[in-house]
């Protein structure tokens, strides 16, 4: 007897075992090889092979996630140093440490003014090797630096010493040149000033590498929250400075003395309420609440009822100062941007019609809106615990939004290989889905999206489905954004969710963006024959001259009777011929022969009365008539052909027009 071939279980048990181990990318790929080696029968070495891919990707995906949670948690450990530190030097010697480390940068660096000669200088580096570089000073809208605080905005460039949209001097290029520096990140170090006032740059903060790298947005994101911590402790560094210069002049007068020290007092408990404040935010972000925990603990501090709205006006919680939720309405959004816009441009609250609004940002993304319900005014102390709550906030929606990304990301591989290769192993590819929490079986709408700004679309795509009530994952396919949504089996138009989509995402990646919707279907082959209509949708579409709007091939004429899959012949000659057959229906006359035999006689009247066998004026007469039922423009190119492909598909059909 021959011995029974070797199974493939033990190796796939060997798979999950070494991903549960966090194991080496080489240890997965070597359980394929051992199994090959094994004589396993083909079909299952081909599983081994399937299953080792995927466990490949899932520890990448894992190791991301991981490697995110890490940043976070290592930025939440910042603020606590931060706030633990009253030395202005140990403070930022803090930050820019922790900038290197989050970032993983060769060096990191921070730039202060100098109110007396009017420049900015180095005043703290981490891993720089060059004294040249350590003592260089920029003036104001000199090199990447100088720009960043000119227009109180981040810059990033991979490669400074070519990029021209920096003005370039002898002495910073020297600078540059000796510390090896390539690639660099640059963020400002936003102060709030006086009420009605804008936002002032206090120094700028930076992360830099020895070669090329393409910094992306969630850098960009942590680097600017990094900063705003950074802005919060040079403040508060330098008011302390400023009550001991006060303490220090009060001193000789008794009288006076008494009274400067019960406001030295009260100031110094506010700050520490507001320190214990940020801190127990903190602490609740780490300990994994969410945000209408942090509305909780924000109204019953500051005794006023708080909102949070998304950047579309909709609310995300409500409480009152007792922790009890009410019900609110959405805000007008236009009111509520422009007031979150001159929120952000100042760095601080403002105050409109009874209410605090303070933006919630990463970077210069508008994130949320904290809304406080209070017609007074609030202090100093509580506004600054205020303007914490939405740095805290920020933080909690990046570190959310981080964590829907690689869960988007996994299930963007399954939409992948679905559209790829929907007959391989549709019950497979189902199982997949529920596992992640899709239902492929469900009907769904599927979208498909594309933009000049190809870049921008992917992330775009995520932060759409992220922030609203829409259920459904994105993935990124043969140069498009496939977007695929829960519907009910009645429900979500495919029209209408492509004009949504495009509408959002336009605004989103601030550019035009073209989608093409097809559905409901269901399954994975039905899926990936919507996917084939929604692309012809979208090709067609880009021929029409239609980018940055959304439609469906039921909206597109004649093309969509030849790029849909539900070929309604029907539906497209009522729609073209209706108002002519109706005539001829009710009043027994022959417009719908007549216009067919003009047509066929290439627009000849002569030719058409002889294949009519009537007048001439009866001809002109019946075409008259058509003018009024179907509009001037009906002989137009576009629009004749569109009625003799009717024509054509009506007598095929069976029906004869009189």
């Amino acid at each position: 007897m021959s011995e029974p071939s070797p199974s493939a279980t033990p190796l796939l048990a060997r798979l999950l075992d070494l991903l549960a181990d966090d194991a080496p990318a080489e240890d997965l790929g070597a359980v394929t090889s051992e199994a090959r080696a094994a004589g396993v029968p083909a079909a299952e070495l081909a599983e081994v092979e399937r299953a080792a891919a995927t466990a490949l990707r899932i520890r990448g995906a894992l190791r991301q996630h991981r490697r995110r949670e890490l940043q976070l948690t290592a930025l939440f450990d910042t603020a606590g140093d931060l706030a633990a530190s009253r030395d202005l030097d140990d403070v930022l010697k803090a930050i820019v440490r922790r900038a290197r480390m989050l970032l993983g940068t060769d060096t990191a660096y921070l730039t202060l003014p100098d109110e007396e000669a009017g420049d900015t200088y180095m005043r703290v580096t981490d891993g720089s090797v060059s004294v040249l570089f350590q003592r260089l000073r920029l003036e104001l809208g000199e090199g990447l630096g100088g720009l960043v605080a000119q227009t109180a905005s981040p810059y990033a460039t991979p490669d400074y010493r070519t990029d021209e949209r920096f003005r370039h001097t002898r002495n910073i290029n020297a600078g540059v040149l000796d510390e090896g520096l390539v690639a660099i990140l640059g963020v400002p170090l936003l102060l709030g000033s006086s009420r009605g006032g804008t936002g002032k740059v206090i120094g700028v903060l930076f992360a830099a590498d020895r070669a090329a790298r393409v910094f992306s947005p969630d850098e960009v994101a942590l680097l600017c929250s990094l900063a705003a911590h950074a802005a919060i402790a040079i403040d508060t560094a330098r008011a302390l400075d400023d009550t001991r210069a006060a303490l220090a002049e009060l001193a000789g007068a008794n009288a006076e003395l008494a009274e400067a020290n019960a406001a030295v007092r009260a100031h110094s408990a506010a700050m520490r309420r507001a320190e214990e404040a940020h801190d127990r935010l903190t602490d609740l972000v780490l300990r994994g609440g969410d945000v209408k925990d942090v509305a909780v603990s924000v109204a019953g501090l500051l005794d006023s009822p708080l909102t949070i709205h998304d950047p579309g006006g909709r609310p995300m919680a409500a409480v009152r100062p007792d922790g009890t939720g009410f019900a609110v309405d959405s805000m007008d959004a236009g009111w509520l941007a422009g007031t979150a816009e001159e929120s952000r441009h100042g760095a601080r609250a403002v105050h409109r019609d009874g209410r605090w609004i303070c933006a919630v940002l990463a970077g210069q993304e508008l994130l949320a809106s904290l809304v406080l319900h209070r017609p007074d005014r609030l202090d100093d102390s509580d506004r600054r615990l205020f303007e914490r709550a939405a740095v805290v906030t920020g933080l909690l929606l990046l570190l959310r939004r981080t964590v829907a990304e690689t869960e988007n990301r996994i299930r963007g591989e399954l939409i992948s290989d679905l559209l790829g290769d929907p007959d391989r192993d549709p019950a497979g590819l189902a199982e997949r889905g529920r596992r992640l929490g899709i239902d492929l079986d469900r009907p769904h709408v599927l979208l498909v999206a594309e933009a000049a700004a190809r870049e921008r679309l992917g992330g775009a795509a995520m932060r759409y489905l992220f922030g609203g009530d829409i259920h459904g994952v994105s993935a990124e396919h043969a140069g498009t954004v496939v977007l695929l949504i829960d519907c009910d089996d009645d429900g979500t138009s495919a029209a209408g969710a492509a004009r949504a989509a495009a509408a959002q995402l336009g605004h989103l990646v601030q550019a035009p963006v073209t989608v093409a919707g097809t559905g409901p279907a269901r399954g994975a082959r039905e899926l990936a024959a919507a996917y084939a209509e929604a692309a012809r949708c979208l090709g067609a579409m880009r021929v029409l001259g239609r980018e940055g709007e959304g439609a469906c091939v039921g909206e597109l004429g004649f093309l969509g009777v030849v790029l849909g899959n539900a070929k309604d012949v029907d539906g497209f000659v009522a729609a073209v011929l209706g108002p002519l057959l109706r005539y001829d229906e009710r009043r027994g006359t022959h417009l719908v022969r007549t216009l067919r035999a003009y047509f066929g006689a290439g627009g000849s009247l002569i030719r058409a009365k002889d294949e009519l066998h009537v007048h001439v004026n009866t001809v002109v007469q019946r075409l008259d008539r058509i003018q009024v039922l179907l509009g001037r423009d009906w002989n137009e190119p576009d629009r004749a052909l569109e009625l003799q492909l009717a024509l054509r598909l009506h007598l095929l059909s069976g029906s004869r027009g009189r």
